[in-house]
This record gives structure tokens, sequence and C-alpha cells, in this order.
């Protein structure tokens, strides 16, 4: 089964019309368009961070409406340089400020006005929410999948206290006992095991083991109905490998360089926004209580109409996951008359 079958009824893929490189600080950022040049652009914000993009996220758009843009961050995907082939360069000028601005150069390299739509999952959503209160004039519509704040509690429920292990005791299991085997001071490293991983994947010759197994933990937990095609060719292919496991642990472990509550305390200027929220009920990478204590902020800050969270039933946080897709390619279509 395809990527496109397994996630419901998706939009066709599509070809873009454009590909190209932007020069930034150290970096090329690779970036596509796709659908109607003449459309609203639609700006999607892969997750990892290191995820990188795929064709398929061009599929949650009506290609008849939406000018798509994708964009490969910082030392992920099609960027140069990537953290498979050049670990140091890829980290070098890697957080999340930067990030930001690699969007905002991006909207005048397109000679955009402003964005209609940015469509963020997991760490993506973690981004966009981190751009729209940076440059709040600069985006209209919101669209989050798997809110993820960068909070402690949702940091350490996922690779440090053992949360997923109630669930997901096998897999937790694997992701601890890698650092316990390799361990030459394992009552110390188990109490930061990022800074573990980090240890290792800065060693070339740990470094494929060490993000395989990161990426497999994360990755095993994310399809609530197991693995699919996507995750097995991730894991087998060192250009997605590394950098999933490189930046994400590069990122964690710096409260993914964002002041603690930043999202939160901020979320007064993006408050008059349209922002919809998809979230897995069964989400065990970002936690749905994140979700909810977003939403509440905002509606905290006089938000009322504008703002929507669904949580997802029978779904975990993979965008493969059905319901997930579906509840995502009906938020776009949605927000397509909802200006």
């Amino acid at each position: 089964m395809t990527d496109q079958t397994r996630g419901g009824e998706l939009y066709p893929t599509i070809t873009p019309y454009k590909t190209d490189y932007l020069s930034v600080s150290g970096h090329q950022i690779y970036y596509e368009l796709s659908g109607n040049p003449d459309g609203p652009a639609a700006l999607f914000l892969h997750g990892g961070p290191g995820g990188g993009t795929s064709a398929r996220d061009r599929c949650f758009f009506n290609p008849d409406h939406y000018r798509i843009v994708l964009m490969d961050q910082r030392g992920s995907g099609k960027s140069k340089p990537n953290a498979s082939y050049d670990y140091e360069g890829a980290l070098f000028n890697n957080s999340t400020n930067y990030l930001i601005e690699d969007i905002e150069l991006l909207r005048a390299e397109l000679s955009l006005d402003h964005w209609q739509l940015i469509l963020g999952g997991s760490w993506g959503s973690t981004l966009a929410l981190a751009y729209a209160e940076e440059y709040p004039k600069q985006c209209r519509q919101i669209l989050l999948r798997g809110v993820f704040t960068a909070l402690p509690d949702e940091i350490d429920a996922l690779f440090q206290d053992g949360t997923t292990a109630n669930h997901y005791p096998e897999e937790w299991g694997k992701y601890v006992s890698y650092i316990e085997k390799t361990s030459q001071n394992w009552n110390l490293e188990k109490q930061n095991l990022l800074a573990a991983y980090q240890k290792r994947l800065f060693d070339p010759d740990q470094r494929l083991e060490a993000a395989k197994i990161f990426a497999g933990y994360e990755l095993s937990i994310s399809c609530l109905y197991g693995t699919n095609d996507r995750v097995k060719r991730i894991l087998s292919d060192p250009d997605k490998l590394v950098p999933f496991a490189a930046l994400e642990v590069h990122y964690m472990l710096h409260g993914c360089f964002l002041k603690r509550g930043q999202l939160i305390e901020n979320v007064n200027s993006i408050k008059n926004h349209r922002i919809h929220i998809v979230h897995g009920r069964n989400d065990s990478v970002c936690l749905p209580r994140a979700a909810w204590r977003f939403y509440e902020s905002l509606k905290n800050e006089g938000a009322i109409n504008n703002v929507t969270l669904n949580f997802v039933e029978a779904a975990g946080h993979s965008d493969s996951d059905q319901n997930i897709a579906d509840a995502l390619k009906q938020a776009t279509d949605h927000l397509i008359t909802d200006v």
C-alpha cells in the first residue's frame, strides 16, 4: 500500500513546477513550489527537526487552489550540508532563530506579502508557532498537527522519564538498553539519555547504530497501527536517518532553543489568527495535554471562534495514520473558505 492510499483520500501526487536553493549563512536551503502558481501560498513545515519533506506532503493541499511551498530545514533532506555526510557543518548555525529567519527569507525570495496558511506537524508545529509569534503579520492561518511547545514535561516524557513505557515497554527498553550496553558510566548517563545519544552520534564509528536506535524508537511509537513504508525507508537511508536523530537530539538538548514557556507566553501575538489544531487522542510522541494547554492559553487571551481543537479518535502521532491524514486534508479544504 502506498503512502498516499494509506493516509486516506489525499490529493494526487503532483510534480513541482520549480525547485531551487536559498543561500543562508553556511547552508543551502532546498525549496520547491507546486500547485497553482497564482494561488495563496501554503507552507509545509516538516517535523523532526531533521525529518525533511516528501512528495506526499504536497498531497494535503488542493493543488488547484494553493501555491504549495515545501522546504527542507537546515541539515536535512535535500538541503546542504546534510548531517549524514557533514555532521558538524549541518549543526553549524542551526537553531530555531535561524530557521525562523530562513522562513522569512524564503517569503521575501518568493515575493509573498504573507503566507496564507502554514501547516506544521510535531516539531513543525513548534517552528510554525515560533515563526508566527515572531512575524504575526506575515501569516494568516495556522494548522497544527501534534502540538509540541517544547516545555520540559513534553521533552522528558518522550526521551527521559520512561512515560512511553506505559504503552510501549519494548520500544522504551531498546532505547534505554542501547545506552546502558555501550556506556562506561551508566549511573551518570542514565540521568541524561539525550546527552548520551549525542555523544555517540558525534562518534563516526557509532553514529549509524545510535541514529538507528534513536530514530527507530520514536518512529515505532508514532503510528497507532504499526510502522509503514516511510519508516522503513528512513531507517535504511543514512541521508534521512542521521539528520532525523542528529538534529532532534541537538534541538531537544537545548529546549528547542526557546525560552522556557516562550510559545505559551507569546500567544497574545497570534490570538486573532485562524488556528486549527489536529492532535491524535492516542499520540505518544506529543502529549495531548500539550495541545490542550496551548489551546486553553489562546482562549484565556481572548481567542474565541478563530481557534479550534480536534482530538482525533483512534489516532496516534504520525500523519500516516489515516484519521490524522483525513483530518488534515479536511482542515486545509475548510480553511480555503474560512478567510
